[in-house]
């Protein structure tokens, strides 16, 4: 994390003082410290210094947002910008985002707080910020051309308004959104009760991030923007596995967990190991007798849910998206499915002609995340990730919540991997094997059919050869 004076100095190295010159000394002593950051690891909570005290939260690779207080009032200073955001060790992509990240960081207030935000443009092109979720003024509602001027390149906007009422928002672009969006600007905003809620459960870990995916060709830096539904790196806060922190916790704790889609389609959800309840929308809490028991949430586009459990079963426990591909990296969309297919002999006339040639899918594809194959230049292999029994196989929206009995409170760090009890864990059997047991139905077809069905797997026709009449 750097400040305001050494975040100047590096764009001055840089080339990138465009910025500090379009806003006058006068109005940049008056703005808050610019803080920024460029590394993708999860900071622990920035517990309050100023204004009234709450229970902060982790954002999951990310960080909160400081402020300061002017007159009550709590002013942050987001500078709206060209990043550099890894999305797992071994490759990068060149974004868009807030103060060095994409995401941008996270905001944490108070119900009833008089907040200020000071939003700086160093984009090449005009943005402004929509405060999704939010009940405002309409002037600051942050959609361009219809509530406001868009902020040009250069310039600084202020955004002020009272957080009214508690809850888990977003913060983006209305501006050239499918541009900035796809760029990955975004961020959570995070308002916590006044006093005690009726519908809002103290908790021991308090967890959050945003779903976003991208379409970064391998070997390329800039994800392709007019991509509507083809994306190849499903991510959590821009980090893809095995580039996601785990979610530590200790045996025993409340954890709760907001998730924020700002994708371009709905993702299940779902957590090993425990039940869990939805406790929160982009609305506000929900009413207790609407929470049911469940292990897996859909999260729709443009909607954030918030889900609560006790964490009382110790291990290291897989939370994903269920919908296969998204667990999934860079390098499988277009991959044939070969399962079944003996090319042997073909791919020995082939080695002849290409020596680097690889058989891959005959079996499955998990030999494909083994393989020690030569990749393009910036990308990642399609699964990837180590755990203590060999290749955990997954890549995209996959994290593991690591629940410890020795976690002390407040501790987030790793505790490594979890080593299960005697007698605790799946193992060979070398025993003798009786044959299994046919389940033979009673029943028949409900609609059977007339007559003697005809057996055909396929009919071919080849060009230029016509049936006999």
């Amino acid at each position: 994390m750097t400040s305001r004076r050494e975040f100047f100095r590096k764009l001055g190295v840089t080339g990138g003082a465009l910025a500090v010159t379009s806003v006058s000394s006068v109005a940049m002593a008056a703005l808050p410290e610019l803080v920024s950051m460029d590394k993708p690891d999860t900071v622990p909570p920035l517990t309050p210094s100023t204004g009234r005290f709450y229970n902060p939260v982790v954002t999951l690779n990310g960080w909160t947002l400081p402020w300061r207080m002017r007159d009550g009032v709590k002013e942050f200073h987001l500078v709206a910008e060209p990043v550099v955001r890894e999305i797992a060790p071994g490759m990068r992509a060149h974004l868009w985002g807030y103060n060095g990240q994409s995401p941008g960081p996270t905001i944490e207030v108070v119900e009833g707080d008089r907040v200020r935000v000071f939003v700086t443009n160093r984009l090449p092109e005009h943005t402004t910020i929509h405060w999704h979720g939010q009940r405002l003024p309409n002037g600051m509602d942050g959609v361009g051309g219809l509530n406001q001027k868009q902020i040009p390149p250069g310039k600084t906007y202020v955004y002020e308004f009272v957080a009214r009422r508690p809850g888990t928002f977003m913060y983006h672009p209305h501006a050239d959104e499918m541009t900035q969006m796809a760029m990955g600007m975004m961020g959570f905003w995070v308002t916590h009760p006044k006093n005690k809620h009726p519908l809002i459960d103290e908790v021991d870990r308090d967890f959050c991030f945003l779903l976003n995916a991208y379409d970064v060709d391998p070997g390329s830096y800039t994800p392709k923007v007019n991509t509507m539904l083809d994306f190849n790196l499903w991510t959590w806060n821009s980090r893809a596995f095995p580039g996601i922190d785990s979610f530590n916790v200790r045996l025993g704790d409340k954890v709760r967990i907001r998730i924020g889609n700002l994708t371009m389609t709905n993702h299940p959800m779902h957590l090993h190991g425990h039940e869990f309840v939805m406790t929160g929308t982009d609305g506000g809490p929900t009413p207790r007798n609407s929470r049911w028991p469940e292990v897996t949430v859909d999260i729709a586009v443009g909607q954030m849910r918030q889900i609560e459990f006790l964490a009382d079963e110790e291990g290291d426990w897989a939370f994903h998206c269920h919908k296969s591909h998204h667990t999934m990296n860079a390098m499988g969309h277009d991959v044939p499915t070969m399962i079944g297919v003996d090319h042997r002999g073909a791919a020995k006339k082939i080695i002849d002609l290409i020596p680097d040639y690889m058989v891959m899918g005959e079996r499955g594809m998990a030999d494909m995340g083994e393989m020690e194959m030569p990749l393009p230049d910036n990308t990642l292999p399609m699964m990837t990730g180590q755990g203590p029994y060999g290749a955990v196989e997954m890549g995209g929206m996959f994290s593991v919540l690591k629940v410890r009995r020795n976690q002390k409170p407040g501790d987030y760090k790793d505790p490594g991997w979890y080593r299960q009890p005697p007698g605790t864990q799946a193992f060979e059997w070398d025993g003798p094997l009786t044959a299994p047991s046919r389940f033979r139905s009673e029943g028949g077809q409900g609609m059977p059919a007339q007559g003697s069905p005809v057996v055909t797997e396929v009919n071919v026709r080849k060009p230029g050869i016509h049936p006999k009449h």
